[in-house]
C-alpha cells in the first residue's frame, strides 16, 4: 500500500493532504509546527493504514524544503521524503489549472499529486551523516559572514568616495584591521592629515604588515594630498555613518576568523576530508564547502554525470529543428558553484593537467569563464571517482585520458 502526502509548510504551520494511489483525497488538515503537529500527521497516516502491516506500507511525502527539524522527523519516521523545488511545484500547479488561483491547501494537493505521479523524477532528501550536516551549518554561516563583510566593505567604499576620497588612495584593503583602526581614529580628511608616521606605523605593526616604514610614509602622503571634499556638517555626518560601518566590519572580521577555526575542526573529523583536500585547489575551507553542499550520502549521485548536473557545472542542451546549442546552467546551488569555480581557478596554478585542459579550451576560442566552468566540470568528475573508490587524487591518473587523446 502506498500513501502520498503533500506538505505545504510555513513558519508556524503545515497544510497537509493525504492521497491514495488513485488520486483520491483521504484526509487534509492544517497542522501546527512542532511535536504536536508531527504527532497529528502520524495519526492521520495511521488512520488510513488500519491493520496494514508496516512492511507493506510506503509513505511518500512531498515538501518544498530539505532541512529543518520537521523534515528530520519525517525521515526518522521512515517516510520517503521528496524535496520539491518551488519552481517545479509552480509549473505543476499550472498544469492542474489556468485560473491563477492559489492557496496553501491547494498547494498541499499539488504536492501530493506530484509525488503520486512523478516520484521517480524527484530527488529524495539526502541521507547525509550528522557530521556532514554539522559541516554544512558552520561552512554556510562562515561564507554568509564573508559575503556580509564584502557588502559592508562596499558600503564603506561608496561612503568614502563621496566625502573622503583620500582614504581610497591611501588604503588598499578597506576591511583590513589596520585600515579600520586608522579610519576609526581619523574618519575625516582633516583628522587623517594630522596622523603621524608613528601612529600609522603602530597600526601597521599590530596588523603584522611588512615594509612598515615605506607603507606608513605612502599612507601619510596620500592622506595629506589635496582632494575634493564636502562641507563640514556633511563630512561630520558621513564620519558618524562610517564609524558604524567600521564597528560592524570589526565584529565580522573577528567572527569570520573564529568560524574559520570551527570549519577546519569539523571538516578535519570527517572520513572523506583527506580525499577531498587531495584534490587540486581544495584546502580545508574550500573542501569543507564542497563537502557541505554535495553532502556525503554515498547513494545520492549514481554517476559522475549526476553529480555534475547537481553542481551546475555541466551544460544544458537546447535543440529545436536544425538548431542545437549548449548553454551554461543558471539554476544551481550558488554556494557550491562559487566553491567549485574558485577551486578551478586555484587548480590552474597547482595542477599541470588542469592548466593544460584549460589552455586547450582557450585555444579553441572558448572564453575565460566558460573554460573555467568546463575545468570545474572535469574536476567534479575526478572528485566523484575519488570518493566512489576511496582513492586520493593522483595527477597522472586524473588527466591520463585527456593526455592520451591529445597525443592521438
Amino acid at each position: 500500500m502506498r500513501l502520498f502526502v503533500g506538505d505545504d509548510w510555513a513558519e508556524d504551520h503545515h497544510d497537509v493532504e493525504v492521497m491514495d494511489a488513485a488520486g483520491r483525497r483521504l484526509a487534509k488538515a492544517r497542522l501546527p509546527e512542532g511535536v504536536a503537529g508531527i504527532a497529528r500527521l502520524h495519526a492521520m497516516i495511521s488512520d488510513q493504514l488500519g491493520e496494514t502491516p508496516d512492511e507493506d506500507v510506503e509513505v511518500l511525502v512531498g515538501i518544498e524544503t530539505d532541512r529543518g527539524p520537521w523534515v528530520a522527523a519525517l525521515v526518522a519516521a521512515g517516510y520517503r521524503v521528496l524535496a520539491v523545488n518551488p519552481l517545479q511545484a509552480a509549473r505543476f500547479r499550472d498544469r492542474l489549472g489556468v485560473s491563477g488561483a492559489k492557496s496553501d491547501a491547494a498547494d498541499a494537493h499539488v504536492l501530493a499529486d506530484m509525488v503520486r505521479t512523478h516520484a521517480h523524477e524527484l530527488r529524495p532528501v539526502a541521507g547525509d551523516s550528522d557530521q556532514a550536516e554539522a559541516i554544512k551549518v558552520v561552512t554556510r554561516t562562515h561564507k554568509t559572514l564573508i559575503w556580509e563583510r564584502t557588502r559592508h566593505t562596499q558600503r564603506l567604499r561608496h561612503a568614502l568616495r563621496d566625502y573622503f576620497p583620500a582614504a581610497l588612495a591611501a588604503f588598499e584593503d578597506l576591511d583590513a584591521a589596520d585600515t579600520l583602526e586608522l579610519l576609526a581614529k581619523a574618519p575625516t580628511s582633516a583628522q587623517a592629515a594630522r596622523l603621524t608616521t608613528a601612529q600609522i606605523s603602530a597600526a601597521l605593526k599590530r596588523a603584522r604588515r611588512r615594509d612598515i616604514a615605506e607603507k606608513a610614509a605612502a599612507i601619510q602622503a596620500a592622506l595629506r594630498a589635496e582632494h575634493l571634499g564636502q562641507s563640514e556638517i556633511v563630512t561630520s555626518a558621513y564620519a558618524a555613518s562610517i564609524q558604524a560601518l567600521i564597528a560592524v566590519l570589526t565584529v565580522l572580521n573577528t567572527q569570520v576568523k573564529t568560524l574559520q577555526g570551527q570549519v577546519e575542526a569539523y571538516f578535519g573529523q570527517h572520513p572523506a576530508a583527506e580525499i577531498i583536500i587531495s584534490q587540486p585547489g581544495l584546502g580545508p575551507i574550500l573542501g569543507a564547502r564542497v563537502l557541505a553542499e554535495f553532502g556525503d550520502d554515498p547513494h545520492r549521485y549514481a554517476t559522475a554525470k549526476a553529480r555534475k548536473n547537481y553542481a551546475g557545472t555541466s551544460p544544458i542542451t537546447r535543440a529545436s529543428g536544425k538548431k542545437k546549442i549548449a548553454l551554461a546552467r543558471f539554476i544551481h546551488n550558488d554556494r557550491l558553484i562559487d566553491a567549485l569555480l574558485t577551486q578551478a581557478f586555484s587548480a590552474l596554478r597547482l595542477s599541470p593537467g588542469a592548466r593544460a585542459y584549460y589552455d586547450r579550451q582557450r585555444a579553441r576560442g572558448v572564453g575565460h569563464n566558460a573554460a573555467l566552468r568546463q575545468l570545474a566540470n572535469r574536476l567534479v568528475g575526478i572528485l566523484h571517482g575519488c570518493l566512489k573508490t576511496s582513492t586520493p587524487y593522483d595527477e597522472t591518473t586524473a588527466w591520463s585520458h585527456h593526455i592520451n587523446s591529445t597525443a592521438a
